[in-house]
């Protein structure tokens, strides 16, 4: 068993980032990159064929699928790979999705590479690889519930931030307006602000979502 290679699936839109990580990881013994995506909707397919131990996955893409939306779909079939996000976000708008869609570990992409390799291997045998900051992000929720904002909340917010109304958030995220308000007055109280410009600031600035 140990003679057969880690076989990995690398999905980044960006070229260069995806030679990056070839050329990194084909270095090390026991590694094998055996196919690449630019689209999250390929990674899902590609993913599927049976043959991939681990896939590095990128969060952003462009349009269509996102990151996170590709990682449930992946983890969502029996047998499925390990999915590593890696990625240029620490904001818990992006760690929060990814995690719950089943990711097993999160990197960003300013990880030396040995620290590549070894969540390569890690997320292969099942046990999860945090970038510091991301698991201090996840600590700091566990210690603080109470003034945490949930993952909806998180997801509200985030469109205030991209300038959307409240009817807008509904419809994007399938909420009324009147849930949509409910979340941002807790978002408020959370925040100790009273209003969405002060909301977005307060956000940006802990890292809650990206500035």
């Amino acid at each position: 068993m140990t003679d057969t290679p880690l076989r990995l699936l690398l999905a980044d839109d960006h070229p260069v980032v995806r030679a990056g990580l070839r050329a990194v990881l084909e270095t090390e013994d026991g590694i094998e990159v055996v196919a690449e995506s630019a689209t999250a909707e390929d990674a899902v397919t590609r993913a599927a064929q049976g043959d991939i131990d681990v896939v590095l996955m990128d969060l952003q893409f462009g349009k269509g699928m996102n990151g996170a939306e590709a990682t449930a779909a992946i983890t969502a079939r029996p047998g499925a790979p390990r999915v590593l996000i890696v990625t240029t976000y620490d904001t818990d708008a992006d760690i929060l999705p990814a995690i719950e869609a089943g990711a097993t570990g999160y990197l960003l992409k300013d990880a030396p590479p040995e620290d590549l390799a070894a969540a390569v291997r890690t997320a292969a045998a099942g046990r999860v690889t945090l970038a510091p900051t991301v698991a201090d992000r996840l600590m700091n929720r566990l210690r603080a519930p109470g003034t945490a904002l949930t993952r909806r909340e998180t997801e509200v917010l985030a469109l205030v931030a991209e300038g959307l109304s409240n009817q807008a958030i509904g419809s994007r995220l399938h909420l009324t307006e009147g849930t949509v308000k409910s979340h941002l007055a807790r978002v408020y109280a959370k925040l100790g602000v009273d209003s969405r410009t002060a909301a977005v600031a307060a956000a940006t600035e802990l890292g809650l979502i990206r500035r």
